[in-house]
């Protein structure tokens, strides 16, 4: 399943590796990739993957997801 999650907060290339570590951290998910211009990450996980979980890893990192799609 494909989620696309919108990023606050990213400003530079140390960000993105953040976001992605903290995203592919997370049970279930196997592929991540971060677009800093785009304030999103394209995620591909299992179903069994929330939302929240998602949510929680971003802000872990130290930004904000502010919606999953």
């Amino acid at each position: 399943m494909k989620k696309t999650v919108s990023i606050e907060g990213m400003t530079c290339g140390n960000c993105v590796r953040h976001v992605t570590e903290a995203l592919k951290d997370v049970e279930g998910v196997t592929a991540v990739t971060v677009d800093l211009k785009g304030k999103r990450a394209d995620v591909e996980a299992g179903a069994a993957v929330s939302d929240e979980a998602l949510k929680a890893a971003v802000a872990e990192a130290g930004y904000t997801a502010t919606a999953v799609n």
